[in-house]
């Protein structure tokens, strides 16, 4: 309980301020399931662009005679709007209302994919790209404020489960999709008009399913917001998007351009960048302002240490997808949809064991202990077959390592964003997304950048289809993905488990987590 006596510092009083006052519930749709399965589908699309056109590159560059700086530009200007723009569209969903921020979202990113498809040449299509980012980032994070919101406490680990369920098979199915559209040439065959050329359909295809959603959403998704929030806190907004360019930036760009010495500056000026914004938010809580990210929301220990795991899980997850790729298809020599099809089985055991987490909910944190030690015998499991495989390692050999790293990955991933945002109150859960969100792609972006080098560096100059090669900075880098995996399994023990103290809940107020500020 927030204690209302009137001790404490100035920003004390104004944090139990911030979180005493009441709050009515959302207006309940008819079904919340109805309306989380439309929300599910923006952040299948938001997630699925980062790694959609990661296959169309190739095409893209063929057909817009676009250069090397300009095709790392179209990858990576989506990442980098988006990473930066998180928090801040999560508190202007608090402000305007969480659905009016989805379907804005939605609907300037369904403009920006027709942007994409029909770009003319590749300045256009970086603008369109980072759009598309921005748009996105104002979506996202509203799925997370609508599951706190929306669905009943006692039903939100599957919701949650379902969640972690979409986000992975989004980054799975975006690579499959991707190949789908470009190998089967669907659209040669409407070689005429809008499709004219094959890479544009990883962008048509956001169009249909955009104005669906948007539709469902108006008539579905019920509106919320946070009954305290006032006016963004502008100050706070702009030191944040700065620290979060320079941090963010070098992590996405450094490897493709060999790390030069504005990368590490840019590092570096991150991290006073990061001092000043904490400096900023506490001066604001003091003079009892509304922060854009309040500093009693990052001291308390479930969140802390919540988000930490969540950016070494990431760190692990995204690093691992990346080296995967690179080594079926430089390595072995196989087509973005034969690398796709090999992701099969992961992408099926990370469903399933995601579902299976969801209703796994009672056994706490012992769920994510089980996820980080399945996924780290995958690790171990493919440094052992591709050692001992050398030159006549293949593809559907890694099928059963693959699977190991899948489950794990689901159990893990699933319950712990439930952990995070568990003891968030309703009042705080539009910033708590936001920073969740945002930490998931900086823990994607640090773990691609650290586990680029191990990669390259061990594979020197060898050539394309040298499996011995290729197999050999495989297994060096997968040791990355599993030390992070043991760091997991180390910070797990610091994250309170929700199985002990659910006997403890007070009766009879499933829809009131405790305020991450107590």
């Amino acid at each position: 309980m927030t204690r209302t006596t009137p001790s404490g510092t100035p920003e004390q009083r104004a944090a139990r301020r911030h979180t005493a006052m009441p709050h009515p519930p959302a207006r309940p749709a008819a079904s919340p399931w109805q309306a989380l399965a439309i929300v599910l589908v923006g952040a299948f699309m938001a997630v699925l662009d980062t790694f959609i056109v990661l296959v169309a590159a190739p095409a893209i560059q063929a057909d817009l005679r676009a250069s090397a700086a300009d095709i790392q530009l179209i990858l990576a200007g989506y990442q980098l709007t988006y990473a930066i723009a998180l928090i801040t569209g999560a508190r202007l969903g608090d402000r305007y209302g969480r659905r009016r921020l989805f379907l804005v979202g939605m609907a300037l990113f369904t403009l920006a994919s027709v942007g994409c498809a029909v770009a003319p040449d590749p300045g256009s299509l970086i603008a369109a790209r980072l759009a598309q980012g921005l748009t996105a980032a104002a979506m996202f994070p509203q799925v997370f404020a609508m599951i706190q919101v929306l669905i009943p406490a006692a039903q939100r680990p599957k919701a949650f489960g379902a969640l972690g369920a979409v986000i992975g098979m989004a980054t799975i199915v975006g690579q499959l999709l991707g190949g789908v559209l470009i190998s089967t040439g669907f659209t040669s065959a409407l070689s005429a008009g809008l499709f004219d050329s094959s890479w544009r359909s990883v962008f048509w295809v956001n169009v249909p399913i955009g104005l669906a959603t948007l539709l469902l959403a108006v008539l579905r998704v019920p509106e919320s917001r946070a009954p305290d929030a006032r006016r963004l806190d502008l100050p706070g907004a702009v030191v944040l998007t700065l620290a979060l360019f320079l941090l963010v930036v070098p992590l996405v760009e450094g490897r493709a351009y060999g790390w030069p010495v504005w990368t590490w500056l840019s590092l570096a000026g991150s991290a006073p960048a990061f001092a000043v914004f904490a400096l900023v938010e506490r001066r604001v809580a003091a003079a009892g302002g509304a922060p854009l990210v309040h500093p009693g929301l990052l001291r308390a220990r479930p969140f802390a240490v919540g988000t930490t795991l969540v950016v070494v899980a990431y760190a692990g997850i995204n690093s691992f997808f990346l080296i995967l790729s690179l080594t079926l298809q430089d390595g072995l020599g196989m087509d973005a949809l034969g690398a796709g099809l090999v992701y099969t089985p992961l992408a099926v055991a990370f469903l399933g064991a995601s579902i299976i987490a969801g209703r796994l909910a009672g056994f706490g944190r012992r769920v994510l202990q089980a996820g980080a030690l399945v996924g780290g015998l995958g690790y171990v499991a493919v440094i052992v077959l591709v050692s001992t495989a050398g030159t006549g390692l293949t593809a559907w050999a890694l099928a059963p390592p693959l699977v190991l790293v899948g489950a794990g990955n689901g159990l893990l991933v699933t319950p712990l964003l439930n952990a995070v945002l568990g003891n968030v109150g309703t009042e705080e859960v539009g910033m708590a997304s936001g920073v969740l969100s945002t930490c998931q792609q900086v823990g994607g972006a640090v773990g691609v950048a650290v586990v680029g080098v191990l990669y390259y560096h061990s594979l020197g100059g060898a050539a394309h289809n040298d499996t011995a090669a290729y197999g050999h900075a495989l297994t060096t880098a997968v040791v990355f993905n599993l030390a992070l995996a043991t760091a997991v399994s180390a910070l797990l023990p610091f994250l309170p488990d929700t199985a002990a103290a659910r006997p403890h809940a007070p009766a009879g107020r499933p829809n009131t987590p405790p305020t991450s500020g107590t």
